[in-house]
């Protein structure tokens, strides 16, 4: 770690027993926010209410003096302002996009990070140029193994200075399943700033620190990447001595619009007795969610929601949709997914050091009213 940084930028660490949220923390929270449940109900999420995660600052962008290189192991560099990408044909893609540590702060012992709970996701539609199309005007010079995606974002994590960066292997860049995306829009309109403007990277079906913001720069290399935000952040560790395996791809996640109305400050549902119908949404990264399954009695029985047909493309989550008879009392909801690979969402807390990839079952307590109430 840097000397001049040690004030400043501490090590990662796992929260003591019973140490509530820090500042630091409740800081985080106020610059990245997750979406609202009720917004489930939307196929599109808002802008303004999909998930946002800014690492370090959201750059002074201008759209007119903006530049992608695009270098390294190929035989022509590229240097492209945004009306050079609308000038390839572009490519529209619905996808829905989940931070790799949404469910952290459900954790035991909790990462000391983002706290997350489970809204950090969003769905929108992305257009822009696919990467492969950009490669392949570049050219791809044999012994090119990765391409490694710059950001404008600059900031200090754990003591090291940086851009945010990330790489993707070559056969991931120039795929066509999932076909990666060099991409200006957001739902048909340009970028906001929150969200990378004016371009970003999308890569369906892979955790949002893949999704590099403020795009500047593409670069292929002979060698994998080894920086901050590919070897030391970003991996599913047991131990801090752990080398880890890399986080990619989304586990399947199955999230409910919470019934009823809340109390202001627990979340807690308030319902009345009688027919009350369920409904959510649910996604994977890794294969087409196959099966939603309900609980209204703390998963101790399950039963088939309704999976509605996919709306546009294998990459976007599914809306499903049951019902439930309410009686008075106190009721815990719980919603699970299943993809075509055969994963399942946990009904144990999994755990890793980073609060990666938590996709434990939502569980939603309800009060429903006495009869009349």
């Amino acid at each position: 770690m840097d000397r001049d940084l040690t004030a400043v930028s501490l090590p990662g660490r796992l929260a003591g027993p019973g140490e509530g949220i820090s500042l630091e923390e409740l800081a985080l929270a106020a610059r990245n926010h997750g979406m609202p449940l009720e917004a489930l109900r939307y196929p599109l999420t808002p802008p303004g209410l999909h998930y946002v995660l800014v690492h370090y600052d959201i750059p002074a962008a201008v759209a007119a003096d903006w530049r992608i290189t695009v270098g390294g192991l190929v035989r022509t560099a590229l240097r492209l302002d945004p009306a050079d990408l609308r000038a390839f044909p572009p490519v529209t893609l619905r996808v829905t996009m989940e931070c790799a540590g949404n469910g952290r702060a459900r954790l035991t012992p909790r990462p000391v990070s983002q706290p997350w709970l489970v809204e950090a996701v969003g769905t929108a539609e992305w257009t822009g140029v696919p990467l492969r199309v950009l490669l392949r005007e570049a050219g791809v010079e044999p012994g090119a193994v990765e391409a490694v995606f710059t950001g404008a974002d600059h900031g200090v994590e754990r003591g090291v200075e940086q851009d945010y960066r990330r790489s993707l292997p070559l056969g991931v860049a120039l795929g066509g399943d999932p076909e990666v995306l060099v991409a200006y829009a957001m739902n048909g309109e340009p970028l906001p700033p929150q969200h990378g403007h004016p371009v970003r990277l999308v890569v369906p079906g892979w955790y949002g620190m893949a999704q590099v913001k403020w795009l500047c720069d593409i670069s292929l290399t002979g060698t994998p990447f080894t920086g901050f935000q590919q070897e030391v952040a970003y991996r599913y560790r047991n131990a801090a001595d752990d080398p880890g395996e890399p986080v990619t791809r989304i586990a399947p996640r199955a999230l409910m619009i919470p019934p009823g109305f809340p109390d202001f400050m627990s979340r807690t549902r308030v319902l009345r007795p009688g027919r009350t119908g369920l409904e959510g949404r649910a996604w994977s990264g890794r294969a087409p969610v196959t099966r939603v399954e309900v609980s209204t009695d703390d998963g101790r029985t399950w039963h088939d929601a309704a999976l509605d047909a996919a709306e546009g493309g294998v990459w976007a989550w599914r809306h499903w949709h049951t019902a439930w008879t309410a009686t008075p009392g106190s009721h815990v909801l719980a919603v699970r997914a299943t993809d075509g690979d055969g994963r399942t969402q946990p009904l144990d807390q999994p755990w890793n050091r980073g609060g990666f990839g938590n996709n434990l079952v939502q569980r939603i307590p309800v009060e429903c009213l006495p009869g009349g109430g």
